[in-house]
């Protein structure tokens, strides 16, 4: 059984994470199997996340981002190696722990938002908030991301920023303790972008949700405490950033 956990506060100007362990993987590999061929997806991880941490996971299409997330989020398991979330190791758990450490302690963003067009944002974010054990009204966390005005709108009335917002807002209205985002702007332009790292900044800052971020834009890891660069399923280089930078004045 995960213990429960307070969540930290984080400054945005400050590039030093707190120093409690959140996620250690320790010799992490993946490897898939197509047809006779093996693909290695992951080459030996050792990394930590620390409460409050804001990390970006940078890399190109194929170096092992979205893999690496998904086996964090227990949405994949690894070939080899351990991941420990708060120092059990979510590698051992049974199909029932792993569901419930999603369910209560993971908030998940991808490219894609993934809503239910018939339901407004409301009753998109309210269906999370059915089942957690401690969530936030579906108007809070909608409020959080500035879509207080649109709480009764279908996607289909939302713009893809907003779309995302919603998004943002159903996975952190269960308050995890983890927000993993997965290219959460590589299906949006410049200035929805913006609003949607603003949004996600927001939440880090706020909640002190230790939050992931992966993606292929360079320019994007200039707002992190850390930057992890993946090349060919290895750790390349790892970069603490001086001072962060907020998404408005990043230099796109």
């Amino acid at each position: 059984m995960i213990p429960p956990e307070s969540n930290a506060e984080a400054s945005s100007n400050d590039s030093t994470p707190p120093s409690e362990i959140v996620f250690e993987l320790k010799g992490v590999t993946k490897v898939y199997n197509l047809g006779t061929v093996p693909v290695h997806a992951l080459r030996g991880i050792d990394l930590q996340l620390y409460s409050g941490d804001f990390v970006v996971l940078l890399g190109h299409s194929g170096s092992g981002k979205s893999t690496l997330l998904n086996i964090m989020g227990g949405l994949d398991s690894p070939s080899d190696g351990k991941v420990l979330y708060r120092n059990q190791e979510i590698t051992k758990f049974s199909e029932r722990e792993l569901t419930f450490y999603r369910r209560e302690h993971v908030g998940f963003v991808f490219q894609f938002y993934n809503l239910i067009p018939s339901l407004t944002a409301r009753e998109n974010v309210a269906l999370v908030t059915e089942v957690a054990e401690d969530p936030l009204r579906p108007e809070e966390a909608l409020e959080l991301v500035g879509l207080s005005h649109r709480i009764d709108h279908f996607p289909s009335q939302l713009s893809g920023g907003e779309q995302q917002r919603v998004a943002i807002a159903r996975a952190i209205a269960k308050q995890p303790h983890v927000l993993l985002c997965d290219e959460p702007t590589g299906a949006l332009d410049v200035q929805t972008g913006i609003d949607v790292l603003e949004a996600i900044s927001s939440i880090n800052r706020d909640l002190g949700t230790t939050t992931a971020v992966i993606t292929h834009n360079a320019v994007i890891a200039d707002m992190a405490h850390r930057v992890i660069s993946l090349a060919d399923g290895q750790i390349s280089d790892v970069k603490i950033n001086d001072s962060r930078i907020p998404p408005a004045e990043l230099k796109w």
